[in-house]
């Protein structure tokens, strides 16, 4: 018997889609379902690697841990990477597709359904659910047309759906209602039920807008959920969830500056609420502040990127920082920055260009079409600390810095680099401050105090199972189950 479906989808970006579906998964999982998440389509440059080198969402492999089980690319078989305002590169099923044009991609999608078809069918070959996540608004009636996302995928493939509105942003009974209005009578009559997320304040002050939502439109009301702070553990999906200003009490100072094509980002998760550090993300037109370490993250756009990093005077903020005694750190596309040139003789990135580096470590990196997308093992050096991550980059570095290495992989290649002065280092691996060891082997005295804090994946573990347990009490799952999931 082939698995039961429902798909969420929300009255626009950012309504907490990706969580809700996380914590059914994982309430759902622990009643004893077998559960798989899946997005026909995401777009965000926070990708996860599966075990046999594609790239999926992070969403999507977040949601794959709330179910127990692996990341796959069937679980995210389109996944859009941002590389400009107007462009994005195209990844199918784990592997890089194509790029493409927001205009020119309208035109794409009907090539792309197969696939998302495909992947559909193999997830509900192994489970008893899926839980489908849709993309955007529901209500983009403009991009209704060859729509893969949201419900053209749902009448393609026959799915009822539960629609998610947000009232922390206000106006949440007429994004609801207003969805059903401009809906087709076809794609309205999918719509079975309804979810009202991150309520503030008395839960009773809103029966009556639950009961008028559900009267304009007929849809169930399926749960008012309240705001649910203590999940800081989750990782975020888009920049736009990612907040600027500090958070923590530590004395050791960790700041990041936010740029446009910022990738990976859940690479710093474990240092927001880590003990004994204070971090913080800085906004643009903004100087960096004094503090003891600067991060530069992922881009998936590491040129454009750096010539931001430049308009910001960000650039000359660094020159301080070093000169004080501060430290710097590279990931990925952070760590191409630190040298002394970045290259991009095919266009890669947009068109054939070249960059000088911040000049922090002899090397170049010269941007290629061949794509590294692998997980690894390995161990920090000296001291051989053991650490896992992943690598997702496009690029060869080369250069004497290259000797200084800041770790070995298990297959015997060494990655990264430092510096002859001890206080600037880069590296291509994403995940390095996951485990507690590890954090406390890059950082020293920053964390000594707490190294029996539990590894990063364990604090997002919790957090689902309170994010579950929140679910259960706010959200109308048996009754879901009695009218969608008859397995």
């Amino acid at each position: 018997m082939s698995a039961a479906g429902l798909m969420f989808q929300g009255t626009g970006s950012n309504v907490g889609k990706s969580v809700l579906v996380a914590g059914l998964a994982r309430a759902l999982t622990r009643r004893g379902y077998r559960v798989r998440p899946f997005k026909p389509q995401n777009m965000s440059n926070n990708a996860a690697v599966t075990a046999d080198g594609g790239e999926i969402g992070r969403a999507q492999a977040l949601q794959a841990q709330a179910c127990g089980v692996a990341p796959s690319v069937h679980m995210n078989p389109v996944l859009l990477k941002p590389v400009s305002e107007q462009g994005a590169q195209i990844v199918v099923q784990g592997r890089v597709w194509g790029q493409s044009r927001a205009r020119a991609y309208q035109t794409t999608k009907p090539l792309l359904m197969p696939y998302v078809k495909e992947s559909y069918e193999r997830l509900r070959a192994e489970c008893d659910i899926v839980l489908v996540e849709g993309a955007g608004s529901a209500s983009e009636v403009n991009l209704r047309c060859n729509d893969i996302a949201n419900m053209g995928f749902a009448e393609a493939v026959d799915l009822p759906v539960i629609l998610i509105g947000d009232i922390d942003r206000g106006g949440v009974i007429a994004s609801l209602v207003g969805t059903s209005a401009v809906l087709t009578p076809g794609d309205a009559s999918r719509i079975r039920g309804f979810i009202v997320n991150r309520m503030r304040g008395d839960p009773a002050l809103f029966e009556s807008g639950m009961s008028f939502i559900a009267g304009r439109t007929g849809w169930t009301p399926f749960g008012l959920v309240p705001f649910l702070p203590h999940l800081g553990a989750l990782p975020a999906e888009d920049t736009g969830d990612l907040t600027p200003g500090w958070q923590g009490e530590g004395a050791f100072r960790i700041v990041v500056p936010l740029m446009p094509m910022i990738s990976n980002f859940d690479d710093l998760d474990p240092l927001r609420t880590e003990a004994g550090i204070s971090f913080a993300f800085i906004p643009p037109g903004t100087a960096l502040p004094p503090c003891d370490l600067v991060i530069l993250p992922g881009s998936k756009a590491t040129i454009a990127d750096l010539d931001f990093l430049r308009a910001q005077g960000w650039d000359i903020d660094l020159k301080a920082h070093h000169r004080r005694g501060g430290r710097i750190l590279g990931i990925c596309g952070g760590f191409q920055m630190l040298g002394q040139r970045i290259a991009d003789p095919e266009g890669i990135e947009g068109h054939a260009t070249s960059r000088p580096g911040l000049g922090y470590l002899d090397m170049e990196t010269r941007l290629t079409g061949a794509k590294t997308v692998r997980s690894v093992e390995a161990c920090l050096l000296p001291g051989r600390q053991r650490l896992g991550g992943y690598e997702i980059h496009a690029g060869v570095t080369q250069g004497p810095a290259l000797s200084r290495p800041v770790m070995q992989f298990d297959d015997g290649r060494l990655d990264g680099a430092i510096s002859e002065d001890g206080r600037v280092a880069g590296t291509y691996l994403h995940g390095v401050f996951s485990l507690a060891s590890s954090r406390q082997a890059l950082l020293g005295d920053a964390i000594s105090a707490s190294q029996d804090t539990p590894d990063h994946a364990m604090r997002v573990d919790l957090a689902l199972d309170c994010l579950a347990d929140h679910l259960e009490q706010h959200v109308g799952i048996d009754r879901m189950i009695d009218a969608f999931l008859p397995v």
